[in-house]
Parts: C-alpha cells; structure tokens; sequence
C-alpha cells in the first residue's frame, strides 16, 4: 500500500510539531549545559540531588534530540527524524518514570505533552 501525501494543513502542523520539539529540547539542553548545578536546582530541585553526570548526560541527550528532529528533514533524511521522534518519545517516557518515582508526578505534564507531539511526529514522518 502507497502512503498518501499529507495536506498543506498537515504539513504545517508537523513542522510547527517538529520545530515546537525542538525549541524545548535545545532550551533544555542549554539550561542543563551550560548553568551551574546550583542555579538548576533552584528551578528543578531534582538537578541538585542526582549525579552531575545525569544532568550533563540529559542535556546532551536533549540537544541531540533538538537537532534531530530539525535537521535531517532539511538533508533529506526523514527516517531520521522518525527515528529521533521515537527517541523523544522513549525519553520523555523515561522522564515520566524518573519523576514519578520521585513523587513529582505533578510535575510530568510537559514530558507528556513533549511525547504527544513526537507521537504525532511518528506518525506523520513515517
């Protein structure tokens, strides 16, 4: 069966979908990279009470999924950016469980949200 072609509507939807991704993830990066652990915490206490290690680890993690679902649709490279969207999802899937064991499930709204739009990006990239 041949896939169909997405609608201009579609189309826009998964660029803002994949650009919005982006935007978080290499906010993220920068904050977990390049702040002190000390400020981090201040903003998510959790970064002051795990290995510097993971934060540092995380943010490479998350500036590599900011670039992954950006560039390789401009190299011509789409099964990238399916593959990077699969990531994001078993990431913020990660996340999700790292906080709510924790007991911050208050706080796994935008890993949701973030997984959402990766599932969608799934879908329309496949």
């Amino acid at each position: 069966m041949e896939k169909q072609p997405h609608s201009k509507t579609v189309l826009i939807m998964l660029w803002t979908s994949q650009i919005i991704l982006s935007v978080c993830f290499i906010w993220g990066a920068s904050m977990k990279l390049f702040l002190s652990i000390k400020e981090l915490s201040m903003m998510w206490p959790w970064a002051g009470e795990v290995p510097v290690a993971l934060v540092k680890g995380t943010g490479i993690i998350d500036l590599l999924a900011g670039i992954g679902i950006i560039i390789p649709s401009f190299i011509q490279k789409p099964k990238l950016v399916w593959l990077t969207s699969i990531g994001t999802i078993a990431l913020m899937f990660s996340a999700s469980i790292f906080h709510i064991c924790r007991g911050e499930a208050s706080q796994i709204g935008i890993n949701v949200f973030l997984a959402i739009l990766a599932a969608f990006v799934v879908w329309g990239r496949k």
